[in-house]
């Protein structure tokens, strides 16, 4: 990976994490007032509704940390290495707590009239759309593992290549 790509994609993670701090720090917090003003039928949901707001938003900002941290392995040249995988398999972990916490969401609107039931089906359509992002992940995973096996190879042999000369 060239500079100049991982300059522009460590600009793209600074921007994603420093906005999410700021909807974390910010918006959230200008959501939950504006929720005290909810009806009384419908107040139950204001702290659920935050809690998972919260913790997706987490989520979402520590996969920016390990894609951060793995792009750092790739411009040192170590991202073929078993300490990769910790990177990814926290990756894979996160979106699927992302997922899970859609789906809590929906859980929590589906009943009553709060929402229509279009916005729960949207929601469980997300589900299915990051589970499948964290199914594509681990097959990446697998050609990383490929890779990771193929670099061991290929060191073992110029190994034994240096011996016979």
């Amino acid at each position: 990976m060239g500079k100049l790509t991982v300059l522009a994609l460590r600009a793209v993670l600074v921007g994603l994490l420093a906005g999410s701090v700021f909807v974390q720090a910010v918006m959230v917090p200008l959501l939950a007032i504006d929720m005290e003003s909810l009806d009384a039928d419908v107040a139950y949901l204001r702290t659920p509704f935050l809690v998972i707001t919260v913790l997706g938003i987490v989520t979402v900002q520590v996969v920016l940390i390990c894609v951060w941290r793995l792009v750092t392995m790739v411009r040192r040249g170590t991202v073929f290495s078993e300490a990769a995988f910790r990177y990814v398999h926290i990756v894979i972990g996160a979106i699927v707590a992302a997922a899970l916490l859609l789906l809590a969401l929906g859980v929590v609107l589906a009943p009553g009239e709060a929402v229509p039931p279009g916005i729960v089906l949207l929601m469980g359509g997300g589900v299915m759309a990051a589970l499948g992002v964290a199914l594509i992940v681990l097959v990446l995973r697998m050609l990383l593992a490929r890779a990771v096996a193929r670099d061991a190879e290929a060191a073992q042999m110029r190994a034994e290549l240096a011996e016979v000369i």
